[in-house]
């Protein structure tokens, strides 16, 4: 009879933990807690951190350039949907889902080319928060003249363009 030895692996973040799983990157053992899925085996997450960064091109000026560009284009559309907003009345809710979706495309491509089409998660949340940041003033000061409907329009922009501008550019497929 043949006997087979095996040595016990540990986690190299967990030393007490058994495991028979390896990074497929590093042939570090880890524990199925540190274990991360990709399609095509299981990666440590220093592995996975790495590999984030190679897809983080966006440079210093970009986090100063984009935002603050989309915020002054976001503070003008914003205001233009609220010069718009106490001409219709009711209706204005309905059109503020049409223009946010609108403005928030055209934030998003403006964004794409200010930036270069460098990418990173922080960048992409600057930029949306830009947006957000832009309807603030409108918003405050029509809440400040006391009409509710141009307020709600406001937000409504503000919802929709900031997720908007966020899902088209991490490239989010919906």
């Amino acid at each position: 009879m043949t006997e087979t030895t095996s040595t016990t692996l540990h986690c190299y973040v967990h030393p007490t933990r058994e495991t028979m799983l390896r990074c497929k990157r590093c042939e570090r053992p880890i524990c199925a807690s540190c274990a991360q899925r990709t399609p095509t085996g299981y990666l440590c997450n220093e592995c996975v951190n790495q590999h984030k960064k190679i897809f983080d091109t966006a440079l210093w000026y970009d986090y100063l350039i984009g935002p603050g560009i989309i915020f002054i284009l976001s503070l003008i559309a914003s205001g233009l949907l609220a010069f718009i907003a106490s001409f219709i009345g009711f209706y204005m809710i309905f059109v503020a889902f049409a223009i946010a979706g609108g403005a928030g495309v055209f934030l998003s491509n403006i964004a794409l080319r200010v930036t270069s089409k460098r990418r990173s998660r922080p960048l992409f949340i600057t930029c949306a928060a830009g947006v957000a940041l832009g309807a603030v003033p409108i918003g405050l000061m029509l809440l400040l003249s006391g009409g509710i409907l141009p307020v709600i329009s406001i937000g409504i922009y503000a919802v929709v363009a900031t997720s908007t501008v966020y899902a088209r550019l991490a490239g989010i497929q919906l």
